[in-house]
């Protein structure tokens, strides 16, 4: 037996089998007669992967043992990423330096969402490509962009705009369009899903069964861009050519079915859509939906669950959700879950009489910023921006005053700076704002470029531009500051550029405005003769006009017409001889002349006279005012009863 194991495993090792059926077959012969030949285990496990029999393959090395992992590091760590676990697969090719490590790392760390590792890795790889098919790292390189623009890092993406190697195929046109759908640019997004759709269709070397899988997650998008760009009868009709049983991956199939009851034109019915969603996407591991998306159809979950009066429920889910986590968080998807919790207990009411049934809950959670943020929207929504702002202040203090280091840095988020800076703006505090970004630019300047979240730029950027109309030298000199540090950052950045130029022109260098267009490019196109003859645009006399006066553009414009005097407005009967009223001005009842018809109208004006009173005993007199009494009252009459006797008890 002993002489027999090495000549089958000599055997194996010299053989030039090409069907890994047969491989398979020698080895689990030689293990047969011998369970610790490392080497027909080897070769059992290679010819598994070659079938993409994944599940036995891990099984298979569980039999193998640690000696087993060990010579076969690289095709373990490729199981583990095929069998659903990313995070062991990554552990274990970092421990390896050859390119396939790199490729298994790179895979695993794009499934664990850890994508600037990804893009480090193939970074790394498309340096050197070596035997890699060049193709092949392109398409890997921009799926992983793609997903660093979904995850707000679009400032780790070295390509922004697609070259023409990236039209050439299908794979690389779809991760283009990704990416330009994930910046905003859904004009081209869909210019380049169709370009993608189109290469699809003119491949020879695939059959229609597998140009109608790889079309399908083409289409999916389509529907999502349509319905983003408002034009929810196509994507009503491109969702409708979809059949969503006919995708195998369960997470693009669930995917299909919420776009397309997004994109229905119909309002749906919220208890059918409650019921599609709350199946949840469980049944689609390993294969399950990124982060970004798992947030997305939850918030989708929440809002059908509100849509069907589920208040209860949806309050006690979320609040489930919040109490495992420490307030102040940044997370955009805790935040949307406090908005929903917030939206739950109102209980469909809004305006003033949301805000009754939200505020008690800013006493459990005085730090909650999705819960903050909400009431902040409803206090301007209802005209009481001062709230508002006094609402926001306070928060900000409390965390800035806070010892949490966590805390203070939540203290300076862009998304909160913009949030009051934005307040203040609309309430006309221009002084305030600036102050506002005066101190969050000094906090984000002690950091460093990989130490900040995505805004901080555009903050920094927004700050420099406010402060450069402040009249203060501290300010100014503040955005000088923050522009040049923004130029050592990136060379090739117009604004930081201009903003340079504009803070201190007596210092800036060419080489600092080299990226700047000339002036003389800039008006190369600009007829001044022409502009000069045609006349000069004037302000508008009245702040309500919407047109602008010119002056004409040749002197021999007809005159203008002599204006027609105005109508008089004097009375028929005006006498220029005869001097006017000097109480013409007055009411007629306050004039001098003025005399009332009647008992009760004389008597009416005898009372509004001061220190006067009627003559008693019913006395008028037409010529004059009553003299005031040295002292009287002036009595009612009192109603009689029957028989001219007083009414009243007897």
């Amino acid at each position: 037996m002993s002489s027999t194991v090495p000549a089958l495993t000599s055997l194996l090792k010299q053989s030039h089998i090409d069907d890994h059926e047969e491989v398979l077959k020698a080895a689990n012969s030689a293990i047969k007669h011998s369970k610790n030949d490392l080497d027909a285990h080897h070769a059992k496990v290679v010819a598994l992967l070659k079938l993409d029999r994944f599940d036995d393959a891990i099984h298979a090395f569980e039999a193998g043992g640690e000696k087993l992992e060990e010579k076969a590091r690289l095709e373990y760590a490729y199981t583990l990423y095929k069998t659903g676990k990313p995070s062991e697969a990554a552990e274990v090719a970092q421990q390896g330096e050859q390119r396939g490590y790199k490729h298994v790392a790179a895979q695993a760390s794009y499934r664990t969402e850890d994508f600037r590792r990804a893009a480090e890795l193939y970074k790394d790889l498309a340096a050197q490509p070596e035997d890699d098919a060049e193709a092949d790292l392109r398409i890997n390189t921009g799926a992983v962009d793609a997903q660093l623009e979904w995850t707000d890092q679009g400032e780790l993406v070295q390509k922004k705009k697609p070259g023409r190697e990236d039209l050439e195929a299908f794979e690389t046109a779809y991760n283009a369009a990704c990416g330009s759908i994930a910046r905003g640019e859904l004009g081209q997004g869909e210019v380049l899903l169709k370009r993608a759709r189109d290469l699809c269709n003119s491949l020879e070397d695939l059959s229609e069964a597998e140009k109608q899988a790889e079309l399908l997650p083409i289409t999916v998008q389509q529907v999502y861009v349509l319905a983003r760009q408002g034009r929810m009868a196509q994507a009503g009709e491109m969702a409708r050519s979809i059949d969503p049983r006919s995708i195998p991956d369960a997470s693009t199939r669930h995917i299909a079915q919420v776009n397309s009851m997004a994109a229905s034109e119909a309002p749906a019915n919220p208890f059918l859509a409650q019921r599609l969603i709350a199946k949840g996407i469980s049944s689609s591991e390993p294969d399950h939906p990124f982060r970004f998306q798992t947030s997305i159809l939850n918030q989708n979950k929440h809002a059908v669950d509100l849509q069907s009066s589920k208040f209860g429920g949806t309050a006690d889910a979320t609040s489930q959700i919040l109490a495992k986590q420490q307030s102040p968080n940044l997370d955009a998807y805790y935040n949307s879950v406090s908005v929903a919790n917030a939206a739950a207990h109102a209980k469909a009411h809004i305006g003033k009489d949301a805000l009754k049934q939200i505020l008690p809950l800013l006493e459990r959670r005085p730090n909650d910023i999705g819960l903050i943020l909400t009431i902040v929207q409803l206090y301007v929504t209802t005209g009481n921006a001062a709230s508002a702002i006094t609402l926001m202040e306070s928060f900000l203090a409390r965390l800035e005053q806070s010892r949490d280091a966590a805390q203070a840095e939540a203290r300076y988020a862009p998304g909160l700076v913009s949030a009051i800076v934005s307040l203040y703006h609309n309430a006309g505090r221009r002084s305030h704002a600036r102050r506002e970004l005066s101190k969050a630019a000094q906090h984000w300047r002690r950091k460093k470029g990989n130490e900040r979240p995505a805004g901080a730029v555009h903050l920094l950027k927004a700050a420099g531009s406010t402060l450069l109309e402040s009249e203060e030298d501290e300010h100014r000199q503040l955005a000088t500051d923050i522009f040049t540090d923004l130029h050592k950052e990136d060379e090739s950045d117009r604004y930081a550029a201009a903003g340079l130029l504009a803070a201190s022109p007596e210092t800036a260098t060419k080489a600092q405005t080299a990226s700047l267009q000339p002036v003389e490019r800039l008006v190369a196109s600009i007829d001044v003769d022409a502009l000069e003859s045609a006349g000069i645009a004037q302000p508008p006399s009245d702040a309500a006009a919407v047109t602008t006066r010119k002056r004409p553009a040749d002197d021999t414009a007809k005159p203008a017409k002599p204006k027609r005097p105005r109508p008089s407005r004097l009375p028929k009967d005006y006498d220029p001889n005869k001097a006017p009223d000097p109480e013409r001005w007055l009411p007629l009842k306050d004039r001098s002349t003025y005399r009332p018809k009647g008992k009760k109208g004389k008597a009416k004006q005898n009372l509004l006279s001061q220190g006067s009173a009627p003559a008693l005993g019913g006395a008028d007199s037409e010529g004059s005012r009553p003299g005031t009494p040295g002292a009287g009252v002036v009595q009612g009459k009192q109603p009689a009863g029957k028989g001219g006797r007083k009414k009243g008890k007897r």
